[in-house]
């Protein structure tokens, strides 16, 4: 039997195509450079991002089928709002889904996927006063605890709800002191992995999300004029 040869990696795709425009506008969503509410103009987007208006037009229509964006009268296509009532669903689902993927690693993570956790974790103190990059580099840690957790069910269940946690816009991360107490409680969690105990390791997962939780609504209800 002929050696099967390993798949070639997946190409990225144009940046002219609606699939290459829809990977630019999520991005610009998930880094807060489109806020909640943001107008989303055709023409304007396709100058932002080089390209032309019919791949934004494809985009957008992806977006709004996943319920990113929304249409207003007046107004037209927006960034969509999560009301009171969603945040709190969906925070509440966060800290099942995380628990649940923290519960699995501590079961399945390799000793290179736990070195390369607390690699991270210790790379992030050096990014506590940069709140932007301190967001980014934490969907990574936690994008790393879902594949040690090994369930592609549970991944693409995240991976809806990575969606929807990009119209909570600002980062809590920016709180005082909240940076600082994340990456140590994300020490915890790979504590936990590390020593093979699922149910610390979910306890400490959902402690986390709980946190964030507080942290969000600290930010939510924070004086415009004190942001």
């Amino acid at each position: 039997m002929a050696a099967m040869l390993p798949s070639a990696p997946p190409v990225p795709p144009a940046r002219s195509s609606g699939a290459g425009a829809y990977e630019m506008l999520l991005d610009a969503l998930t880094r807060g450079e489109l806020a909640p509410g943001s107008r989303l103009r055709e023409a304007e987007l396709a100058e932002r991002f080089g390209i032309s208006r019919t791949p934004v037009r494809e985009a957008l229509k992806r977006l709004e089928t996943q319920g990113l964006v929304t249409h207003e009268p007046h107004h037209g296509a927006v960034v969509a709002r999560l009301d009171y009532s969603a945040m709190v669903e969906l925070y509440h689902m966060r800290e099942v889904l995380e628990g649940t993927a923290a519960f699995l690693a501590a079961t399945h993570a390799t000793a290179v996927e736990l070195e390369a956790l607390r690699d991270m974790v210790a790379a992030d103190h050096a990014l506590l006063n940069d709140a932007s990059r301190l967001a980014h580099s934490n969907r990574l840690f936690h994008r790393q605890i879902h594949r040690a957790a090994r369930n592609r069910f549970l991944d693409l269940m995240l991976d809806n709800m990575r969606l929807s946690l990009v119209l909570l816009g600002r980062t809590t991360l920016s709180l005082p002191e909240r940076g600082a107490a994340a990456v140590e409680e994300h020490a915890a969690i790979v504590a936990a992995i590390a020593a093979r105990d699922p149910a610390a390791a979910e306890a400490a997962a959902r402690q986390h999300i709980r946190n964030a939780f507080r942290a969000r609504l600290a930010l939510e209800n924070r004086a415009p004029d004190a942001i």
